[in-house]
């Protein structure tokens, strides 16, 4: 479409309109949260036996009110599990399903944190300072993170009414300068919104065998310490099922919600081999038979019309019979893999279920299960990965490099190749991160209320999007939408409620227009059409190119084309016009501006992007053992020299044994160390089998002594991020060992790990020591001095 003056003109309008429209207003009864007392009516005189005495009302929930269990899966397409036509068994879900509701044309926003925090507010994720993921977060209104307390979440508002609240598995939406559990604030981590308990963990992602950043309500825990057979996916739904037993034992007529987000099916894709073995050669055929087979089912179930058409496979993904035998050999253990680790998780969603039937309680509890935060990841790139940490880092992982015996196990960090994310989005274009598309937004969702809902294994096809979970929610319950929460005036929830559905399977979308965005992806949808940005750059290739993420616009009659198959830009150019200008009002309402584009010199994930408690400091102190330091809150060692030196002290007769620093672990990351007596530094950069180790040639005995490394990088010279430097280790003022590291991390060390003094959590950096790896003697004082 040819751009002119007044295209341009009424652009610029439509966008100086919808941030006028941006002004809060109330549009709720007059009610609010916590209710008003209505005053002491009792009788106050001058002893207790001549008074009467009248307690405050107790928060209540309205009569006969349910029992609600929203959960979430991670990264799961809208064609992945036995749901929805996939090839991967989801019995937990079926099951569910053959109860209740499903749900066809429901959307997220594309990408993890935005969908999470529309999800608890009934908001649409700009609304909620969420425009990226929280370590993506920006110094604009949209992204910066900070979702304020007038936007109260469901969870403040069911524990105001008198429920009980808990959260259990993922917490992507803590700002990634906000994750100490010591300093936070933690007035936005579980605990802060409204959950009375939390156990989970903090960010994008978690190791499944070692997780790092696991918390009971704000303590780190590690129960995987000495535990080999230790699992999250386990660990979390017999939490889970210990809380709501226990709720249920001490208050059997008071209401619980449970928010039940677990980490399957995220990067690192790890699952115990009994798992995965289930589906020994079931993907051998290849992404593209397995796409044809997957809408076929979906056709035959009744989840998508007859007439579905299968969209292209796009021309950077290639053809499963272009494929060497090594790659479709390492490819298909691959989604082995992942399918695994899909099908535990909804084994474990079905154990945390179980124990609310068993109580008698299951009739009464309504359960919403979202398959899937977004569509499927094609962050692994066109290969796949064995160590996820390449894409944070802006690099390529080479084929050859993969192991196909590591995969799902704790010596990987591995993600299938972008043609499975394809696939499990059947019969979509595109994937997550591409908000223009379904592939992107569309997730299949099952609804369970047998008290209210009488249909049983129905389907459901109005368009919804994750902000109607909220109203719905409430609408259920009996709650008005407050328009204050805790004193705080409140934005209006934007999303409208499902409940009309329940009961009408013929009735009218109340969704009527919805905006999409994510990362410059942008789209429109409008009652019944959908205008989405033609992609220009897959979402593995962010920090690889530069310029717009998307551009131009393409039209689709979604009454009439399911998988946005029929481009109709060029047949309706006055609808794209007048839609494009709606883009623009919703964008300016909602603070969308500015646009992500790419580039090869800004990495949105490096910390040095966001505000940090330590921001101009260049040397930092610890005192004794300060452990689960995030990367957010350490210095940034990335792409600087640095020192780090030690006074500590040892028993006479003890030889030194453990950590000093460490930052990151087995997937990238470096830590100094005593193993033995012998001092030794190591290194791994995201191509983790580089392993750089330089350590003295002799052990050193007990007593006080004093250590300094010294890392000299190559960066000031070169410019380069990821440049080697040299490495020379002091002890007592003497030189031991030097040597040089080739290629440091360039910008992130991970998402789910960081740093430790005196001790090391997670993964270890050498696979000589064990975590928790505490060193054996008096450390009194760790300096590091960064020198840019």
């Amino acid at each position: 479409m040819k751009k002119n003056k007044k295209s341009g003109f009424c652009k610029t309008v439509a966008l100086v309109a919808g941030m006028m429209a941006a002004v809060p207003f109330n549009v709720f009864a007059d009610s609010q949260l916590p209710k008003p007392s209505d005053g002491f009516k009792g009788e106050i005189n001058t002893s207790i036996l001549n008074s009467k005495p009248d307690w405050p009302d107790r928060p209540t929930a309205p009569k006969g009110a349910p029992n609600v269990v929203i959960i979430m899966t991670d990264d799961v397409g809208f064609s992945a599990g036995s749901t929805w036509g996939g090839p991967i068994n989801t019995p937990t879900q079926d099951r569910l399903a053959s109860r209740g509701l499903k749900y066809n044309q429901f959307h997220t926003t594309a990408v993890s944190s935005p969908t999470r925090a529309a999800l608890l507010t009934g908001r649409n994720h700009h609304t909620v300072h969420t425009a990226g993921i929280m370590e993506a977060s920006l110094g604009y209104p949209g992204w910066d993170t900070l979702m304020d307390k007038d936007t109260a979440t469901l969870a403040e508002m069911l524990r105001l009414s008198g429920y009980n609240t808990a959260w259990f598995g993922k917490d992507h939406n803590v700002p990634d300068f906000e994750t100490s559990s010591i300093v936070g604030p933690h007035d936005r981590w579980p605990t802060g919104l409204g959950f009375e308990k939390f156990y989970g963990f903090i960010g994008g992602e978690s190791d499944q065998y070692s997780p790092y950043q696991l918390y009971d309500g704000t303590q780190n825990i590690s129960p995987y310490i000495n535990n080999p057979n230790y699992n999250l996916n386990e660990d979390l739904s017999k939490q889970a099922i210990n809380w709501i037993n226990q709720q249920k034992s001490l208050a059997p007529d008071k209401p619980f919600f449970v928010y039940y987000v677990p980490g399957g099916t995220h990067a690192p894709h790890q699952v115990p081999v009994k798992w995965s073995n289930k589906y020994k050669g079931k993907f051998d055929k290849g992404w593209d038979a397995v796409r044809q087979e997957t809408l076929a089912r979906q056709k035959k179930l009744g989840i998508v019309p007859k007439d579905t058409k299968l969209t292209e496979r796009p021309e950077s993904i290639p053809a499963w019979d272009s494929l060497s035998d090594a790659q479709k050999k390492l490819y298909a253990r691959q989604m082995e893999v992942y399918a695994g680790y899909l099908e535990q998780t909804d084994y474990e969603i079905g154990r945390m279920l179980k124990s609310i039937e068993d109580m008698g309680e299951m009739d009464n509890t309504i359960v919403i299960y979202i398959q899937g935060d977004n569509g499927a990841s094609g962050e692994g790139a066109l290969t796949g990965s064995e160590n996820e940490n390449y894409v944070f880092n802006a690099e390529v992982e080479k084929f050859e490099d993969i192991d196909l015996e590591k995969l799902g196990t704790p010596e990987a960090y591995n993600h299938y190749s972008a043609g499975w994310a394809l696939t499990m989005d059947t019969p979509f274009q595109w994937m997550k991160q591409v908000a223009s598309h379904f592939g992107g937004t569309r997730n299949g969702v099952v609804i369970s209320w047998p008290k209210g809902i009488k249909a049983k294994g129905e389907l459901r096809t109005q368009f919804h999007h994750v902000i109607d979970i909220t109203p719905t929610i409430l609408d259920v319950v009996g709650i008005e939408q407050p328009n204050k929460v805790n004193g705080i005036e409140q934005k209006p929830i934007e999303g409208v409620s499902m409940k009309y559905s329940f009961k009408d399977k013929n009735a009218e979308s109340n969704h009527k227009i919805q905006y999409f965005e994510i990362m410059g992806y942008k789209g429109l949808y409008r009652d019944g059409w959908m205008l989405s940005a033609t992609p220009q750059s897959a979402p593995w290739n962010q920090g690889k190119e530069n310029g717009p993420t998307s551009s131009g616009w393409e039209l689709y009659n979604i009454k009439e084309d399911f998988s946005q198959s029929y481009n109709l830009a060029d047949k309706y150019p006055e609808m794209v016009s007048e839609m494009a200008e709606l883009f623009e009002v919703e964008a300016g309402k909602h603070n969308v501006y500015p646009l992500w584009e790419n580039s090869k010199t800004f990495i949105v994930v490096d910390s040095k992007n966001r505000p940090n408690l330590n921001e101009g400091r260049t040397t930092f102190t610890y005192r004794g053992i300060v452990d689960h330091i995030s990367e957010g809150m350490a210095p940034n060692f990335k792409n600087a020299s640095f020192n780090i030196e030690s006074e500590i002290e040892f028993g006479k007769d003890v030889k030194p044994d453990g950590m000093i620093l460490t930052m990151g672990g087995r997937f990238g990351g470096f830590g100094l160390w005593f193993e033995k007596g012998v001092i030794t530094f190591g290194y791994r950069n995201p191509r983790y089998k580089d392993y750089y180790v330089i350590k003295s040639d002799s052990a050193i005995s007990g007593g006080k002594h004093n250590v300094k490394l010294e890392f000299k990088s190559d960066f000031k010279k070169t410019k380069k991020p990821g440049a080697g430097g040299d490495v020379t280790i002091y002890v007592d003022g003497k030189k031991v060992a030097e040597g040089r590291v080739e290629k440091t991390v360039p910008y992130r060390f991970g998402l789910s790990e960081a740093m430790d003094v005196g001790c090391d959590y997670g993964t270890s950096v050498a696979e000589s020591y064990k975590a928790p790896f505490i060193i054996n003697g008096d450390l009194k004082k760790v300096e590091v001095k960064l020198k840019k």
